[in-house]
């Protein structure tokens, strides 16, 4: 047959276009596989923007591609998670555009209790890499909370051993958050709950609490799931108010107990770590009042009994003024007589000194001085006229050498003066003050430039030995220490923590030895 013959006819084969022949696949494959469960673990997962998730189930001979559409996939209780081992449910499908077949799922959980444990682990390491299990954000719990809330079933028994354990204690204000405590419900509950207490208004018409209980019964892994949650737990981290978790029996772990400011084993413990006892509070008050009371009393009598000591040690008050009173009876007797003695020796003096004090000696006097006095005041006036008439002589002959209109020209031409020569020396400080600041920033940048420490920047570093710079392999081998300085600091080789490198003024080393 020639190679451009036309082709023999096919016979009654049907032909198929290829829409066609993927229609009828597609109906096959979903008609005998319409409900499937499949194990295995996840492998790749994606999450566009679409809300769609598309992953991998694989096994150690085949993989399977698998879709989970976004109206399923919200709703789930177990997000898949790559590494997991699952049993995902839903039916065989293709997709026509890729000739490829995948399945469409519908539901998807661990595969048994060693699953769900790995998964724990994981998110447990995850957690604690971001350091949301580390004791330093840990806060004390408040010693007499006003108001406690209480995250938990309404109707369950927990909320009633709670309550009945607070009222024993110390009966405080209970605010009681409604949530579902397992199932898909829980762990969304539970965050929105925390959220909501942090939420309130402190002293607001519904006060916010001053210490959150979250606390649940025992029951299985698969029971207390919700509280493994991520969004649980972070929601726990982030809570402001301080928060005891009190999840299941004391064997019971869940994440939310890493988290939390204070884990309880049971939700009765929970409620006992809130409050003290009322009684054993005020039998303590009651005793330290008793304390404080003998205390005083003994203070008051110690200090009683010291003044009595010390008073015995005084000397009696008659005896302090005894001799003074002494002193004064003497100079008593002594005194009449000394003033007499004053008196006459007063008066002897006056009798000697009245003698020269005649009449006529003084009327003497003050004729002399009278006379002395005339003789002054006649010379007085001429003098003062002669005076007068030789000021006005000089001020004649002065008057009209004075010229203000001279002096005031003067001054305002050294004023002028003054002020053109204060404005070139301010000028000239201005310019020179910009010269030098301008030499002087030039300089600096020079010297960033030049420094070493700009050259450590480029990688390089500098070795030193003993304090010293070195240069070489035999100095280095004689150092009792090495050291490395970068350009963000220094690292000592005897394995000592780095410190920086400014805090050390070293000299420089020069460019032959950084490498």
């Amino acid at each position: 047959m020639d190679l451009i013959d036309d082709p023999e006819a096919a016979g009654n084969a049907p032909e198929f276009t290829v829409s066609e022949i993927s229609g009828a696949v597609k109906r096959t494959i979903e008609g005998e596989f319409g409900f499937v469960r499949v194990k295995g673990e996840v492998g790749r997962v994606s999450r566009p923007r679409s809300g769609h998730v598309y992953l991998d189930l694989k096994d150690d001979r085949a993989v399977l591609s698998g879709v989970i559409w976004k109206g399923r996939a919200q709703g789930l209780v177990t997000q898949p998670e790559e590494g997991m081992e699952v049993v995902a449910t839903g039916k065989l499908t293709t997709f026509p555009g890729q000739s490829k077949y995948q399945m469409v799922i519908e539901d998807i959980a661990p595969a048994g209790v060693g699953a769900l444990m790995a998964m724990l682990d994981k998110r447990k390491k995850a957690l604690e890499a971001e350091g949301l299990f580390a004791a330093e954000r840990k806060r004390a719990l408040p010693y007499l909370p006003e108001v406690i809330g209480v995250i938990t079933s309404p109707s369950g028994a927990v909320i009633r051993d709670i309550l009945h354990r607070l009222r024993d204690r110390f009966p405080r204000k209970v605010l009681v958050w409604p949530v579902a405590v397992q199932g898909q419900q829980c762990a969304p509950d539970v965050a929105r709950a925390i959220a909501g207490f942090n939420a309130m208004t402190p002293g607001g018409s519904l006060p916010r609490p001053d210490l959150i209980i979250v606390a649940r019964g025992g029951g299985s892994i698969e029971d207390l799931w919700g509280f493994n949650e991520e969004i649980v737990a972070r929601a726990a981290a982030a809570s402001d108010i301080p928060l005891i978790s009190a999840v299941g029996h004391e064997t019971d772990t869940t994440l939310i107990d890493y988290v939390s400011d204070r884990r309880a084993p049971t939700p009765t413990a929970a409620a006992e770590l809130a409050v003290p006892v009322r009684m054993e509070l005020l039998a303590w008050v009651g005793d330290q009042d008793a304390r404080l009371t003998r205390a005083l009393t003994g203070g008051i009598a110690a200090r009683d009994q010291r003044f009595r000591d010390l008073a015995r040690a005084l000397p009696k008050p008659d005896m302090l003024v005894e001799q003074a009173r002494q002193r004064l009876d003497y100079w008593d007797e002594k005194l009449d007589a000394a003033l007499r003695g004053v008196v006459q020796k007063r008066g002897l003096r006056l009798t000697q000194v009245s003698g020269a004090l005649r009449p006529s000696l003084l009327a003497a006097r003050v004729d002399r001085a009278r006379e002395t006095a005339a003789a002054q005041g006649a010379r007085l006036a001429p003098a003062l006229a002669r005076v007068t008439r030789d000021s006005a002589r000089d001020f004649a002959r002065l008057a009209p050498r004075l010229r203000p209109d001279a002096v005031v020209q003067m001054m305002a031409a050294r004023a002028d003066a003054l002020r053109v020569w204060t404005g070139r020396m301010a000028r000239a400080a201005v310019a020179q003050e910009h010269r030098r600041r301008t030499r002087l920033d030039g300089l600096d940048r020079l010297r960033e430039t030049l420094g070493y420490r700009e050259t450590l920047k480029r990688g390089y570093a500098v070795v030193r030995g003993d304090g010293d710079v070195v240069t070489g392999v035999k100095s280095a081998r004689a150092a009792q220490a090495l050291e490395i300085e970068f350009a963000d600091g220094r690292y000592d080789l005897s394995g000592k923590t780095p410190r920086q490198s400014k805090a050390k003024k070293d000299p420089p080393p020069d460019q032959g030895s950084l490498f």
